[in-house]
């Protein structure tokens, strides 16, 4: 079971104008073929199935506990999209507008209309292309070294989607979230390295960074790396995935310093609203008539 917290991993830099286009680019690390949906699912569901929970505990507390990193993950980068697509972040009400005047005729120009059209302007699960994300993206194949061998190439190959978005688009929130993912991500190549050594020998943690660019290169990654979020190995539960330290201990690839489990979750920031939008009828066209129905409700509670 999940136990949620309304944070964000990390509080993201408020918007100053809506950026359609670089939401587009964003959805890439959504919903695309390499995308924290992927992340999650292929982690989560090899969790369901891990054979020998038992024998192999600290194999399996590591898989579990980073499928539950993934959920704020896809959190994280929903919320980014979001504010990219906001006219109104954290805006109550607003003004109705005319339909007749096309207060939307900006979306047709966009790369990604079906954010505007299908979303209310708000996040899809979807790759850059509208492609949508679907279970084909899943690995769980019940082999022990097979699926960590997996999981450490989509956490690199990932790492190079997130810094082909990070070249597309200079916008600050995108670059901030980006930042982060790229230690976080990082952090989790690391982990399914040093897991397959116990279990081989192979030294995969050399082959890090891949691309090999260093983390420390880019601005919004280094100062998540001077934070010495690139040690950490955030335990998600308050009793269970305890033998995580029996993997995750020596020295990091980042810098060599010496790595550490975290009992309990990054402290993070504030979720993200993205305001009332009259023009997508969100969260209604005549949004006065909910909040006086919401008002009605908590005056009946008390």
């Amino acid at each position: 079971m999940f136990l949620r917290i309304d944070r964000l991993q990390i509080e993201l830099p408020m918007p100053k104008e809506q950026d359609p286009n670089a939401a587009a680019a964003v959805q890439a690390l959504l919903g695309g073929r390499f995308g924290e949906m992927s992340t999650l699912m292929n982690y989560m569901y090899q969790s369901f199935n891990f054979r020998g929970k038992k024998a192999l505990k600290p194999y399996y507390d590591l898989i579990a506990n980073i499928a539950t990193e993934e959920l704020g993950h896809i959190e994280l980068v929903a919320a980014t999209i979001n504010s990219l697509l906001a006219k109104n972040p954290g805006k109550d009400l607003e003004e109705g507008v005319d339909p007749v005047a096309a207060p939307l005729g900006f979306a047709k120009d966009t790369r990604n209309a079906a954010h505007f059209i299908a979303g209310g302007a708000n996040s899809l699960v979807m790759g850059a292309m509208g492609e949508h994300w679907h279970g084909e993206y899943v690995f769980t194949s019940g082999n022990l070294i097979l699926d960590l061998l997996h999981n450490f190439f989509l956490e690199v190959a990932a790492r190079t989607h997130k810094l082909r978005v990070y070249e597309m688009t200079a916008n600050p929130v995108a670059r901030e979230m980006i930042g982060y993912l790229l230690v976080r991500g990082g952090v989790h190549a690391a982990a399914y390295g040093k897991a397959l050594e116990s279990l081989t020998g192979v030294e995969m943690t050399k082959m890090l960074p891949i691309p090999r660019i260093d983390n420390s290169r880019i601005p919004e990654a280094k100062k998540f790396l001077d934070l010495g979020f690139h040690r950490n190995l955030y335990r998600f539960s308050a009793q269970d995935y305890g033998d995580l330290g029996l993997l995750w201990r020596g020295a990091s690839p980042e810098d060599g310093s010496e790595v550490v489990v975290v009992d309990g979750p990054p402290a993070g920031g504030p979720v993200f609203d993205a305001g009332h939008d009259a023009a997508e009828f969100a969260p209604e066209f005549h949004p006065g008539e909910l909040y006086e129905i919401a008002k009605k409700l908590y005056d009946k509670a008390k």
